[in-house]
């Protein structure tokens, strides 16, 4: 498995998030877009050895043979002003698609609390374009947000939460997932300004926190997205 750092880019308090994955490159010719056909584009953005040899990258046509840079900086001009965290104190598996998601919505970072190392096969490349930010304890992503001016909403099916069908999500806000299993600390509980939860009607008391994640997500650009800016 190769391994790799992502170092936050806005705070040199918080600790680079460690990775572990495949590579976003694949050899499957079925994939993504050869060479480029006629004379190449004098538009900086575009890299030469994927002008040269083609583009088998897991992005959307409208980034193809584009600079990873290019790509993340284009985002970074129109991303939604939420972010997303989850809690990692025990290895938790649902954080590639956490963070998958969370490049589909556009969301402005992802926030990692606990622990550094997370598999990031689920995530399929996307954390090459989606800011990535780690936090030991949730005081480190309180801290953060009161900085930022964000509002903290946990999600948990605990009394008192307001329904998300119902509920008017704040534009500016972190949306805090607990774990698969036991949800939310009890510091990720007292940190929230908001609970909110997700209507079940089968047997079981949770839903996987990936599944979760992207429930409230879209809920959040619902309420709040230009979806005239979507793919």
């Amino acid at each position: 498995m190769n391994g790799r750092t992502i170092q936050n880019p806005t705070s040199s308090r918080e600790e680079p998030v460690e990775v572990v994955g495949p590579t976003e490159w694949t050899h499957r010719d079925d994939i993504g877009v050869g060479p480029w056909e006629g004379p190449w584009p004098e538009d900086e953005r575009y890299d030469p050895e994927l002008l040269e040899h083609g583009d088998r990258r897991n992005v959307v046509d409208a980034y193809r043979y584009w600079r990873r840079e290019a790509i993340v900086a284009d985002v970074d001009a129109r991303r939604h002003p939420f972010h997303v965290a989850i809690e990692n104190f025990q290895h938790d598996h649902n954080i590639g698609t956490v963070v998958r998601t969370a490049n589909a919505f556009a969301a402005k970072a992802v926030h990692i609390v606990g622990r550094r190392r997370w598999n990031r096969r689920g995530a399929m490349v996307t954390d090459r374009y989606q800011h990535l930010h780690h936090h030991a304890e949730v005081s480190g992503l309180v801290e953060f947000a009161a900085e930022q001016g964000l509002r903290v909403v946990a999600v948990d099916n605990t009394p008192g939460s307001q329904p998300i069908e119902t509920a008017v999500l704040p534009r500016d806000c972190v949306l805090l997932f607990g774990q698969e299993g036991p949800g939310l600390s009890g510091d990720a509980q007292r940190a929230a300004s908001m609970v909110v939860s997700i209507a079940q009607f089968g047997t079981t008391r949770s839903i996987n926190a990936g599944v979760a994640a992207g429930i409230v997500m879209h809920a959040w650009v619902r309420q709040h997205a230009d979806l005239s800016t979507a793919w």
